[in-house]
């Protein structure tokens, strides 16, 4: 994989984090799922006016993904309901990489080699390792947790691939995703305030300073991902994407105070020999 796309995409891996870790911040989580969501509309706005929308080709896979983003907003926002991030984020992230290699592979024909796929299976072994607690692997997670944590994880793969074709075929990634988060930003906003009301306006009056973070980390994490996904192959971004758990390990530990283990020490060493195996490929 070319230096600078991998590069990039760890860049965004660590934007994701960023987010991800703001959802667990003084808010709710579907509260702060929906403002993310609505913010990343507004923010995405001003970039549609300007560059216009995508091509006629291009409108059916966004109009998927945006279905399946909301899909995925609400069920991290439950996972996170019943779980840490330290945990949750590892399960919902890391079979996700696994299931889209295969799909891609079935689907687009894409082939990875054997650095490539070995890349991609000790990266997902590496981040599922994270959500072990010690030597006991989920003893104290909730089932819940468990269950929307691996539907997220599906809703991932699924958009990843839709996102990766679609962009494609749209000739325009940077048009393919401020129209996909327009659209998204929207609905959300209109599920938001269907689900919590009025009190959604005034909470976002109340935290907007970190909806607007959360909306700019989130919108440059995804763009560059899909951008990325049209000069490289879809499975080892998606994989790379993936990394974005250490940095959710250390903001677990540093702002949330989530525990220290050494079984994710030697998670995060799997996580980068995975790393040095994509670049490889």
């Amino acid at each position: 994989m070319d230096l600078f796309v991998f590069l990039a995409v760890l860049a965004a891996a660590a934007f994701h984090a960023g987010w991800n870790a703001l959802l667990k911040l003084n808010l709710e989580p579907i509260v702060a799922t929906s403002l993310v969501a609505a913010a990343s509309g507004i923010v995405a706005v001003p970039f549609a006016i300007v560059v216009g929308p995508p091509s006629s080709a291009a409108w059916p896979y966004v109009l998927a993904s945006v279905a399946i983003h909301i899909v995925y907003y609400l069920a991290l926002a439950q996972a996170y309901r019943f779980g840490d991030l330290g945990q949750v984020y590892p399960i919902a992230r890391g079979t996700a990489p696994l299931m889209t290699a295969v799909l891609a592979t079935v689907w687009l024909g894409e082939g990875l080699g054997s650095y490539g796929w070995a890349g991609v299976i000790v990266l997902a072994a590496g981040i599922l390792l994270l959500a072990f607690r010690g030597g006991r692997a989920l003893e104290r997670f909730d089932a819940r947790s468990v269950g929307f944590a691996l539907l997220t994880s599906l809703t991932i793969t699924t958009y990843t691939l839709v996102d990766g074709v679609g962009a494609r075929v749209s000739g325009s990634p940077l048009q393919y995703t401020v129209w996909l988060f327009v659209l998204s930003g929207a609905a959300m906003a209109i599920y938001g305030f269907a689900r919590i009301g009025r009190r959604l306006v005034g909470d976002f009056a109340a935290n907007w300073p970190l909806a607007i973070a959360g909306a700019a980390l989130s919108t440059a994490a995804y763009g560059i991902a899909i951008w990325a996904m049209t000069v490289a192959p879809i499975a080892l971004v998606a994989a790379l994407r993936e990394t974005s758990v250490l940095f959710a390990a250390l903001l677990s530990t540093v702002l949330l105070r989530e525990p220290v283990l050494p079984a994710r020490f030697f998670a995060a060493c799997l996580v980068l020999a995975g790393l040095v195996l994509v670049r490889l490929r």
